[in-house]
């Protein structure tokens, strides 16, 4: 697998036909196992003869082959996913049947190669390593504070508010959190330092 990850910038299909069975592959970037399961039930067609799925999110992964012999579909697709580097995604293929036997062989060819193809085709984006952070400042350094680390990419998450002052929790990219630490502690003059959450 390739160092940085990516997952999908939306849904993609691709569609083929291999001696004369019909291989539709449709994929989702998916947050959680819900949203994944959520997916297939979106897509799975009810007339197909199997509808084989993978997903891997982090470390978590599930495949499965529908009826086909065990591992030539759903295996495959999860190969197709992590040799073209991604992450947080759901991929389900959906086969009507030709009359023409692939052997197992030629089952995985076709699924993890209607995968690999519709990831290839797809829109995508990196992933992005992100922290939660929390800051304590005093009540007047807050507006600028929050515009100073938002031009980090940081995304507020919450403010709450004491007889004392302030506490901005965000996120923001793992990259930045040095440059952060920087203006925080030059917008509060050493009073204020970011404390990590997670």
């Amino acid at each position: 697998m390739s160092e940085s990850l990516h997952t999908l910038a939306g849904r993609c299909r691709h569609a083929q036909e291999i001696r004369k069975s019909r291989f539709l592959a449709q994929a989702a970037p998916v947050e959680t196992i819900e949203q994944a399961l959520a997916f297939l039930h979106q897509v799975a067609e009810a007339d197909a003869t199997h509808n084989c799925w993978a997903y891997r999110i982090g470390q978590d992964y599930r495949f499965n082959d529908d009826g086909e012999p065990g591992g030539t579909a759903g295996r495959p697709i999860l190969q197709a996913i992590e040799g073209a580097g991604m992450d947080r995604v759901m991929v389900v293929i959906t086969r009507w049947y030709g009359g023409i036997k692939l052997g197992a062989g030629g089952l995985m060819r076709a699924y993890g190669g209607t995968a690999a193809e519709c990831l290839r085709l797809a829109a995508r984006h990196p992933i992005v390593a992100m922290v939660r952070v929390a800051v304590r400042c005093a009540f007047a350094e807050l507006p600028l504070l929050k515009l100073r680390l938002q031009e980090l990419g940081a995304q507020v998450e919450g403010e709450s508010f004491d007889a004392t002052g302030a506490t901005l929790t965000c996120t923001l990219p793992a990259g930045q959190a040095d440059e952060a630490q920087a203006r925080v502690t030059a917008l509060t003059r050493g009073r204020a330092g970011l404390r990590r959450l997670d």
